[in-house]
């Protein structure tokens, strides 16, 4: 029986830790959804201020979007650019 070498633990842990990290995309899509359908129910009670409300959405969903991304670039560092093999 061969035992774990520090290579292969790294990968591992990498591979599990991206996985984690692209949970993170979760979030921001069920936020933005519960936007966007707040979003069209304020435009058919007040079509007059479609501009104000369209705005206002979309810039609370970029910023709710800035957390799935932030998790997207964790697992890709951890993935393709791993900088736990400098330390071994």
């Amino acid at each position: 029986m061969t035992g774990i070498t520090n290579e292969g633990l790294i990968l591992a842990c990498s591979a599990i830790g991206a996985g984690l990290a692209v949970i993170a995309g979760i979030g921001p899509g069920v936020g933005q959804g519960i936007a966007a359908g707040y979003g069209a129910s304020a435009v058919g009670r007040n079509p007059g201020a479609k501009g104000d409300i369209m705005s206002t959405m979309l810039l609370g969903q970029a910023v709710a979007e800035t957390t799935g991304l932030y998790g997207l670039v964790i697992a890709l560092i951890l993935l393709y650019a791993n900088p736990l093999f400098g330390k071994l």
